[in-house]
């Protein structure tokens, strides 16, 4: 077997960069405000933002001591710490989420460079018709040459390794995709009757609180902060020992929730602006809402090509880092347990991206009357991870801390690298509350999922 020295990040901003860079992609700026606008707005927010202080601070804090510590990606970490059959399987499904994540997320990034050109050509007109969204996913040529196309640009990426494509790639789409963020985000809520918006997003609403929304926040928290995907055990095995995880962490948190607001500040307050008496309905567009509602919006608009290219350009940075986040952690996995080089792993998963990604682009096309318990590919893969694995390989993560690591070691990991301050925080949850949580969790959207329950 081919054998090399481990990849490093240069240092902390590295680090959180290509770390926030995971954590900051379509997950905020497609996934959050749609579910945001559906699940009651600003309750919604208070609550995402409660769990991701908490759950999600321990999970991040968690994976990234882990991998620092056994210097592997998620095969090889639990291995490391634990030779007993429910490790390797808590491994294997962290190792094995993001290799299902990444095809259909493709197909989505897909989308979003197709309507990035479409506006920087002058089609704005085009994007805003009726049928021009359900046009493009349910052409099945159009919808795989475009995944085809997402997915090039990001195996580009990581072909050229950690420092020189992953570190350097973040270090310029991160800042560029904040202030892209700004621009678009002060345009949108200085519109006119955007305040009604702005009140629905920010402003807490305990009338429209329902369990449904916890399910919902937890949900998005998974995608969005990129825990439970092995991506942070990856990256923590990049980590120098001298950074502080607990710092770092923070710092992620931060970026994270700045664009997530930043991106429900984009679109919400724009629903309320330009959708008149339809504001209600638009808001419970879904998935789409950022694919057919937005383009409506930018083409009542003055400089609507102008300011839907920005506004897909920032999506498309986002889904960028978020994917290459996704491909490192199952290149490093081929690399750590089979002994592969960069080079090989990398042509190894763009290979098997193509099967379940060809799968979910012409899901809604040519294949749009084979269903998967009553799902399309694209929706039923991301059921089975978001729904059901990620919660699993939180569980698997816990049970490693808890009983094979031990809370106190984790502790002295993170402290090599300075303070510890949400320690208590860390333990409570570790033990207690995000076991008892995901498994709410799981099987509260399993019986969702199969109308055995109605929430």
């Amino acid at each position: 077997m081919e054998t090399q020295k481990r990849s490093k990040f240069t240092g902390k901003l590295g680090y959180v960069l290509s770390a926030a860079g995971a954590s900051v992609g379509l997950g905020n700026i497609w996934r959050f405000p749609y579910l945001a606008a559906e699940y009651g707005g600003g309750i919604f927010l208070v609550i995402y933002i409660i769990l991701a202080m908490t759950f999600g601070y321990t999970m991040i804090v968690a994976e990234t001591a882990i991998g620092r510590m056994s210097q592997k990606s998620p095969v090889g970490a639990f291995g490391y710490f634990s030779k007993k059959p429910w490790a390797a399987a808590g491994g294997w499904i962290n190792a094995i989420i993001p290799i299902l994540i990444v095809p259909y997320y493709s197909v989505i990034g897909g989308w979003v460079v197709r309507y990035f050109i479409e506006y920087i050509t002058g089609h704005v007109h085009d994007l805003a018709g009726d049928d021009a969204f359900t046009a493009m996913i349910t052409s099945g040529l159009t919808s795989e040459i475009w995944f085809l196309i997402f997915t090039i640009l990001s195996l580009t990426i990581i072909f050229m390794g950690v420092q020189g494509g992953i570190e350097r790639v973040s270090r310029l789409m991160m800042p560029v995709l904040v202030v892209l963020a700004a621009i678009v985000c002060i345009y949108s809520m200085t519109r006119p009757r955007a305040g009604a918006g702005i009140r629905y997003f920010l402003i807490p609403n305990v009338k429209h609180f329902s369990w449904m929304t916890v399910v919902s926040a937890m949900g998005q928290m998974f995608y969005s902060l990129s825990i439970a995907m092995g991506i942070l055990i990856t990256f923590g095995s990049y980590m120098k020992k001298d950074v502080s995880i607990e710092g770092a962490t923070r710092q992620v948190e931060f970026f994270d929730t700045l664009i997530a607001i930043m991106a429900g500040l984009m679109i919400i307050p724009a629903v309320f602006a330009f959708s008149g008496d339809k504001a209600a309905e638009n808001l419970q567009a879904g998935p789409s809402l950022m694919f057919i509602t937005m383009p409506k919006i930018f083409d009542s608009m003055g400089f609507g090509n102008v300011i839907g290219a920005v506004f897909f350009l920032l999506v498309l940075f986002a889904a960028l880092t978020s994917a290459i986040a996704l491909e490192e952690s199952a290149v490093s996995t081929f690399e750590d347990q089979l002994g592969w080089s960069r080079k090989k792993a990398t042509l190894i998963i763009g290979a098997v991206m193509i099967f379940p990604g060809s799968l979910s682009a012409l899901g809604y096309g040519p294949l749009s009357g084979i269903k998967v318990f009553g799902m399309s590919f694209l929706d039923f893969f991301d059921f089975l991870t978001n729904s059901v694995m990620m919660p699993i390989a939180a569980f698997a993560t816990c049970m490693l801390v808890v009983f094979v690591i031990g809370r106190k070691k984790i502790a002295e990991e993170i402290l090599k690298g300075g303070g510890f301050r949400r320690q208590g925080i860390f333990n409570f949850t570790i033990k207690w509350l995000a076991p008892v949580f995901v498994i709410i969790i799981l099987i509260s959207s399993v019986a969702s999922a199969f109308g055995w329950i109605h929430m």
